[in-house]
Order: structure tokens, then sequence, then C-alpha cells
């Protein structure tokens, strides 16, 4: 297996911290969040009316700039169908949020590699994983990160430099009744491997949609899968032996009922999670809710 060149370059290990404090100011101003007012502890529609057109539902995971002042979102006609997908892109022009304009086609499960140089995504064949350089005047043409002769999705970069994704089972998993494992990539010069993540991230059935901080000290995964789909959204922590604690559910405001939940994403200031929730392949929205609060009282409860 072999990294393409490009990707190679993409391997940052840089921290966020000096960042974020660098763009706390924008972050924190009325005009961050497409100057929506902001959800407490009981999830929101994020932006009604805004991110979609005529007959169109957004879904799936919402990408933010590291300064908040790029926001990326995926746009669709139902959920089963890429062919009228697009990928859109709100941007601050130190004024105002300008409109929404196309970025790509028929790509979704957007991700930023931690310099914010690079755009991750998934598209129509499921053994691939694209990629998107940032230049002076946007994004270079979609290119092939990684290809396997089996399914790859979702993927998600971290400090360290190693990748997280969801990817077929290995004997192990699949003896256990495991559809697709929560794994993680990780690169050695231009190979890498994939190694699942077991037990307990991964249970019985399908396991693909997650968040990984990008310190790699926790992961939101959608857990406790029904038969079509539906989903709550829980989290584990990593323990210093780099093992993960039994997930734990996120409470009854985010997981209020049988819903789809996926696309689960924090943004880089660390203050909300975003996730798609839906009900059918037309009724499907992009939550927020405040969530740093949240995290550090789960996190205390699994000391």
């Amino acid at each position: 297996m072999s990294l393409k060149p490009l990707a190679v370059l993409a391997l940052a290990t840089i921290c966020f911290v000096p960042i974020l404090h660098a763009q706390r100011s924008f972050w924190d101003s009325k005009n961050a969040y497409l100057g929506q007012p902001r959800p407490r502890d009981t999830p929101q529609i994020f932006a009604p009316g805004m991110l979609t057109d005529p007959g169109t539902i957004t879904m799936d995971r919402i990408a933010f700039s590291l300064d908040g002042k790029e926001i990326y979102y995926y746009q669709t006609k139902e959920w089963a169908d890429l062919k009228d997908a697009k990928t859109k892109v709100f941007r601050y022009d130190g004024h105002k949020w300008n409109e929404p304009t196309l970025l790509n086609e028929r790509f979704y499960a957007l991700a930023f590699s931690t310099d914010g140089k690079t755009l991750y995504f998934s598209g129509e064949n499921p053994h691939q994983v694209w990629m998107s350089k940032r230049a002076n005047d946007g994004w270079s043409a979609p290119a092939i990160f990684i290809e396997e002769p089996y399914n790859l999705y979702d993927l998600m970069p971290t400090n360290s430099g190693a990748f997280y994704l969801a990817s077929d089972p290995d004997a192990e998993d699949k003896k256990n009744g495991i559809a697709l494992s929560f794994s993680k990539l990780t690169p050695s010069g231009n190979d890498y491997t994939i190694k699942s993540l077991g037990r307990p991230l991964n249970e019985l059935g399908f396991n693909g949609d997650f968040y990984i901080a990008p310190d790699e000290s926790y992961m939101i995964v959608s857990a406790k899968e029904t038969k079509t789909y539906e989903c709550e959204l829980y989290i584990s922590f990593r323990k210093p032996d780099s093992t993960w604690t039994v997930p734990v559910s996120l409470g009854a405001k985010i997981n209020d009922g049988l819903a789809h939940r996926w696309g689960q994403y924090v943004t880089p200031d660390g203050k909300y999670l975003f996730y798609t929730r839906a009900t059918s392949s037309k009724d499907s929205a992009i939550y927020w809710v405040r969530f740093d609060k949240l995290l550090s009282k789960l996190r205390q409860e699994q000391r």
C-alpha cells in the first residue's frame, strides 16, 4: 500500500492551540457561524433556509476552516443518490458572508487537514478517498489520496499525522458480526497500515460514522444502529494505554427519539457539535448544539 506523493505532504503534526488563540476574536464575534443565534444544550437546525436550494436537503459532515471564515457543506436531493450532490462553501469577506459557491460535485464526508491546507472527501467509489490542496485561487482538482480493494469511509486526520476512518472489517471483526469497522490509518514513509480499533468502539453491525478529536483524546460515534440504520451519538475517551472507554450516550437532548444521526463534527474552537439528523431520505437537516461544557462533564464522569 502506498500513499500518493501529495498526500505525504499533508501529514501535518501541528497543534490547534496557537491558531485558535489567534482567531478567537472572529469565533466569538456576532458574525461567526453565519451570524446565527448560538444554541445552548438543546440542538437546533443550523442556518435554516440558508443551506438548501428548493427541492434539496443538507446532510453529512459540515466543515469549518481554522479561522471560521469558510463553511463547507453538502447538499443533495435525497441521501441515497450522489448524482445531484454538491459541495458548497460560504466565505466571509471581512465585512459579510458571501452567497454560497460550488466547490465540487458528487463528493461528501468533508474533512480538513490539521493545517487547513487540504480537504479530504469520499466519492462515488467506496474504495477511494479523495483530496484537494488549497491554492491561491481556490482548491486544486480532486485527486485520489488512497485507494484499496475494500470499502473506505469517512476519513479524518489528526495532529499526530495518523488518520481515522471506517473500513471493511478484519477477520476477527467479521467473525463477531461487524459489517464496517472504526479503524486507524498509520503512515510510515510512503506506506501505511489500517488497523481496526476493535472493541469496545466497534459493535455488531455497521460502524461507519464518527468524529475524532484532533488530539485523538475522544471519538463521537454513531452507535446502537437499528436494522434500518437509525442510531444515537455516543462518546468514547482514549485511555493512557491507547485503549478506549466504553462509549456513553451524549444524552437525551441529542438522542431524542428514533432517527438517523451521522456526520458528527466539532468546530475548531471546540464549542459546538454539528451533526445530521434525519427521519427519512427527504427529512434531513444539519443540527448544532453547545458541546464544550457537555464534553467536560462527560470527561469528568469517565475519570
